[in-house]
C-alpha cells in the first residue's frame, strides 16, 4: 500500500468527492442506524454520508493514519479508526458498508466482497465505488513509462498495485447472497487547467507506487517528465486553454 499525502488528494477535493454523492443518493436505505466509511481517506467521504444521514452513528476507517488525522482535525467529534479495511470486522453488523475509491488497493475482490457483505446486517447495504480507468491514456501511459529500461525490473510491484474486475464480476459474486444488486459505470469528464494538473491528479493516488520504487530525485522527475509529454499529447487544451479529462468510475450497491 503506498504512501498518502492527505494534502495532495484534497487539491481536486470537489472532483474526488462528487461520485460520493453520486453513489450516496442512489443508496435507497431510509435511515441506516450505523454507517461505516471504509477508506474514508481525509473525510470528505464520511461528510457526505453525515449530512445525507444526519442521525446515523457513522465510523470512518483508514489504513493511513496521516488520513485518518486529518479527518479527525476537520470533525474532530467523529468516530475515526486506523485499520485496514480487508480485514475490518464489525463488532455488529453495520446498516451500511460504504466504500469510496478504497477497493483498487485491496487485493482478491472475490474474498473481499463476500468479507464486507458479511458486515452488513439485515436490510442494509454494501456500497462501493472505484476507478475504472485502467484502460484510458491516463493508465496506459503510465505502464508504457514503466517498462522503460531504466527502471523496468523494478515495476513490477507497482504495475500490479491496483486491483480492477468487470461489473459483471462484481454482480455475479454478490448476486447470491442479495436481494438486489445494482451495478453501473458513470465517465467524470473533469474540466481541468491543463495536462499539468491530470498529473497532479493522479500523484495523489495511482501513481504513488511508480515513483516510491524510484530511488532518487532526478529518476522520480524523469519519469514524471515523459510522463507529461504523453498526457500535453492525449487530453489536448480546447479554446480556451482548459482540457477535458475524461474519469470513468464503476459503482455498485447490494442489499441484504
Amino acid at each position: 500500500m503506498p504512501q498518502w499525502d492527505a494534502d495532495i488528494y484534497l487539491r481536486f477535493a470537489n472532483e474526488r468527492t462528487q461520485p460520493v454523492r453520486d453513489l450516496i443518493h442512489r443508496i435507497q436505505l431510509e435511515n441506516p442506524r450505523r454507517i461505516v466509511d471504509l477508506g474514508c481517506g481525509p473525510g470528505n467521504s464520511t461528510a457526505e454520508l453525515r449530512e445525507r444521514w444526519p442521525s446515523s452513528t457513522i465510523v470512518g476507517l483508514d489504513s493511513s493514519r496521516e488520513m485518518i488525522d486529518k479527518a479527525r482535525a476537520a470533525y474532530p467529534d467523529g468516530a475515526w479508526e486506523v485499520g485496514d479495511a480487508a480485514a475490518w470486522e464489525a463488532p455488529e453488523p453495520f446498516d451500511l458498508v460504504f466504500s469510496n475509491a478504497m477497493l483498487q488497493w485491496v487485493p482478491n475482490h472475490a474474498q473481499l466482497c463476500r468479507h464486507l457483505f458479511r458486515q452488513v446486517a439485515p436490510g442494509g447495504a454494501l456500497a462501493a465505488q472505484a476507478p475504472a480507468h485502467y484502460d484510458s491514456p491516463l493508465h496506459r501511459e503510465i505502464l508504457d513509462i514503466s517498462r522503460d529500461p531504466a527502471w523496468n525490473d523494478r515495476m513490477a510491484g507497482a504495475r500490479e498495485a491496483m486491483t480492477k474486475e468487470s461489473p459483471a464480476f462484481y454482480y455475479d459474486q454478490l448476486q447470491a447472497d442479495a436481494s438486489h444488486v445494482d451495478v453501473w459505470e458513470t465517465i467524470y469528464h473533469h474540466v481541468l487547467s491543463g495536462p499539468e494538473a491530470v498529473l497532479e491528479w493522479f500523484r495523489g493516488t495511482g501513481l504513488r507506487p511508480f515513483l516510491e520504487v524510484l530511488v532518487s530525485t532526478n529518476e522520480r522527475q524523469r519519469f514524471e517528465s515523459l510522463l507529461l509529454e504523453r498526457y500535453t499529447v492525449a487530453y489536448p487544451r480546447r479554446a480556451n486553454g482548459r482540457i477535458l479529462f475524461p474519469f470513468r468510475r464503476l459503482f455498485f450497491v447490494a442489499y441484504r
